[in-house]
Order: C-alpha cells, then sequence, then structure tokens
C-alpha cells in the first residue's frame, strides 16, 4: 500500500515532486532544487564513530537513488519501491527469494533473458521451474504446491505473443491454494501508467526501466515495487548485499525519463493502434490487445487502462519476414522496446534466440514472427515505411 494517498491524477503524478514531503526516507535538498542532484559519491562523511548518518555507503543507499525509489514507490501505489541495475538484475533479486528444492510456475511465453535465467536456476541452483499457459488460471493452480511453489511469474501482455494473464483472478487463486507463495508481474510492456498490478493482487511487481520508464535506451535499470515492508525488508537485504543498487547518475537519469511515460505511451500507443489496423485490414495475424480480435480483448481492458505500443504480426513465411525487417528504413532492427524511436525485430532470431528451437517449437513461438515496438514518429511516415517493406518482400497491400 502506498504511504499516503495519491492526490493527483496519473499524468500530473508522473511529473509532480514534492519537494517538502514528511516522508522520513525522502531526500531532504536544503536548496528544493526543481530536478533532484546527482550525489555522485561512494561514501557519506559521519557524525560519530558509530555512524550516524541517514546514509554511509552508496551501495547500501544514495540520496539520487533514494528520490527515484520515493516517486516510482507513488506511481506504482507500492508500500516501497528499488532500482537496481538492469531488468534481470530485478528478476535475478526477486528469485533469490526462493531456496533449492524449491519451485517456481511461470508462463509459457517469456522474455528470452527470463528464460535463460530460470533454467540457470534449475540447472545450478535446484530451482524448478513450471512452464504454463498463464491465460488459463486452472493450469497455474495445477502446478502449485503448498509447500514448494515460492513464486508465481507471469508477464502480462507476454513477449512476444502478447497474451494476456487474469493478474487479479491468478493472484486471489493463489492467495487462496498457496499463501506462502509470491504471485510476481513483470509489468514491463505496459508500464505502471497503464497497469498497476500491486492494486490487482501481485506481490511483487517489476520492470526493466531501460524500457518505458527511460524511455530513450540511453539507460540500463531495473525497478522493483512491493506491497509490504516484509517482502521490502526482504528485498532490500538482497541489493544491499550483492551490490546492484542503480549508481547516481542512472538514478537520475532513470527520474528524468519517468516524468515524460504519460506523453510518450499515449502517442505511442495510438501509433501502434493505427499500425496493428493497417496490419489486420491487410490479412494479416496480428497480436495485440487494442484489436477486438485479440482473444483477451475484454480481459485486458479490465486489467489495463491501455494496449500499449508493442505489437507482433505473422507472415507465414520466415524469408518473407527477413526481408520485411532488413527493408524498413524507420524501423530500426534492434532488441528490447518502449523507446521513442519505432523498432522492428524476429524475436526467434535475437531476444528470444537463447529459447531452444525444440522448446520454441512446443510453446508455438512462431519462426516468422515479427515484433513492432512502436515509437513517437508520425505514423504516415511509419505505415508507409512499412507497407514498402511489405510490397518489397511480396505482399500486395492496400492502405
Amino acid at each position: 500500500m502506498p504511504n499516503q494517498p495519491k492526490r493527483y491524477r496519473p499524468a500530473t503524478e508522473l511529473v509532480f515532486v514534492d519537494s517538502f514531503s514528511d516522508d522520513p526516507n525522502a531526500v531532504n535538498d536544503p536548496y528544493h532544487a526543481s530536478s533532484v542532484p546527482i550525489y555522485q559519491t561512494a561514501t557519506f562523511k559521519q557524525t560519530s564513530a558509530s555512524g550516524s548518518g541517514q546514509y554511509d555507503y552508496s551501495r547500501s543507499g544514495n540520496p539520487t537513488r533514494s528520490a527515484v525509489e520515493i516517486h516510482l514507490a507513488k506511481i506504482m501505489n507500492a508500500e516501497r519501491a528499488f532500482v537496481v541495475s538492469s531488468g534481470m538484475s530485478a528478476l535475478d533479486v526477486i528469485t533469490r527469494l526462493v531456496g533449492a528444492g524449491e519451485e517456481i510456475v511461470a508462463g509459457d511465453d517469456l522474455y528470452g533473458g527470463t528464460n535463460r535465467l530460470l533454467t540457470y536456476l534449475s540447472t545450478y541452483m535446484n530451482v524448478k521451474t513450471h512452464n504454463v499457459d498463464t491465460t488459463s488460471v486452472s493450469a497455474v493452480e495445477a502446478k502449485l504446491d503448498p509447500f514448494k511453489t515460492k513464486l508465481v511469474l507471469l508477464e502480462t501482455p507476454t513477449n512476444p505473443k502478447i497474451k494476456i494473464a487474469d493478474i487479479k483472478s491468478i493472484a486471489e487463486m493463489v492467495k487462496a491454494k498457496c499463501p506462502n507463495a509470491l504471485v510476481v508481474v513483470d509489468n514491463t510492456m505496459m508500464s505502471p501508467y497503464l497497469q498497476k498490478t500491486l492494486d490487482l493482487g501481485a506481490h511483487i511487481e517489476y520492470h526493466s526501466g531501460t524500457k518505458y520508464l527511460s524511455g530513450h535506451h540511453d539507460l540500463m535499470a531495473g525497478v522493483i515495487g512491493v506491497c509490504s515492508q516484509e517482502i521490502a525488508d526482504r528485498i532490500y537485504h538482497v541489493i544491499n548485499a550483492t551490490g546492484c543498487g542503480l549508481s547516481p547518475f542512472d538514478s537520475w537519469l532513470l527520474f528524468r525519463g519517468v516524468k515524460t511515460l504519460a506523453v510518450r505511451i499515449e502517442k505511442q500507443q495510438t501509433n501502434a493502434m493505427l499500425v496493428a489496423n493497417f496490419l489486420e485490414a491487410n490479412g494479416f495475424k496480428v497480436h495485440f490487445p487494442g484489436l477486438a480480435s485479440h482473444p483477451q480483448y475484454e480481459l485486458h481492458k479490465t486489467l489495463s487502462s491501455g494496449p500499449g505500443a508493442v505489437l507482433s504480426f505473422e507472415t507465414g513465411d520466415i524469408a518473407a519476414s527477413e526481408r520485411i525487417v532488413e527493408t524498413t528504413k524507420l524501423w530500426a532492427i534492434s532488441v528490447s522496446f518502449g523507446c521513442v524511436n519505432s523498432l522492428i525485430s524476429m524475436p526467434c532470431r535475437m531476444s528470444h534466440a537463447s529459447i531452444p528451437a525444440e522448446i520454441r517449437l512446443q510453446r508455438d513461438l512462431k519462426e516468422d514472427l515479427i515484433r513492432l515496438c512502436v515509437g513517437i514518429e508520425d505514423p504516415t511516415d511509419l505505415i508507409e515505411d512499412l507497407s514498402n517493406a511489405l510490397v518489397f518482400a511480396g505482399y500486395s497491400i492496400k492502405n
């Protein structure tokens, strides 16, 4: 739960920073700078031999990091938030709450890096993961073990097939059937502006801050938000012990990026809707929760205030997909998403290439699948560029 109720609407909360907060953990800048200062220091001078300052060593805490953590906790409706060195570092911290011999239930459509980490835990740490179709609450329930299951790990929408998990129903079921397990949601694709998973019943929400929260792909960061002080204490212990807390300068960059999240994502998802409609009108199978044809279209609307700006589509021809990806000019070939620039990729060749081919086949991850991460450019230019690439690849296109 948040330390204090929100006073403003989401777009305002993203920008507004209370320089006169009563929060005892807040950064008390005596000059009330409108841009939070960068405390670029590794250590802090103490007033006594026993140490009595709020900060002593930046691995354990830094005023710039605290400022962005307080701000992110506010917009996630979290009891506390933490920022670390990358999205994968965030997941690594969370999975350290699971011990040898314990288990994780996770989706069967996962980001390649997530799959890599879960495979490592299974191979070297005796932590087993059950991969299930998280669009089915009963499929998740079937793999729960009241004694062994410690995490239920959800992505929604999933990456790259854009499947939707019913966070609220799954969280209620897990709390009833497996009360010792934590429900964890990778909320990177929606961002806390569109979807607040802690309000839906999750215990932990995490993000790759590299993506929408930063917005410019000039920063590596991870964000963790938690629903209780007890979980916060466990998460902080791991971060302090491993030293993966975000640096002062990167914390400042993340803080700056978060302030423009609303204007960026509103433009991006408007553009994405136009691109998705264009592709669907030309006969492609499009995966995007903003389309009424999406199988969880109605469910997604109950979870999120918008469809986001990541979509994928199938061409049915791997070679044609390659030509499309390599012919576009505005759509940069790149992994990741959430940037102001539009990106295009073939997940099976790039972001999900670390998943063995036989596992991709088993999970029905199409080799021809193209993922689009829509930016803030003029949508007419984006569609024209994509149309030209599709024609070059041999498709007949109507605009």
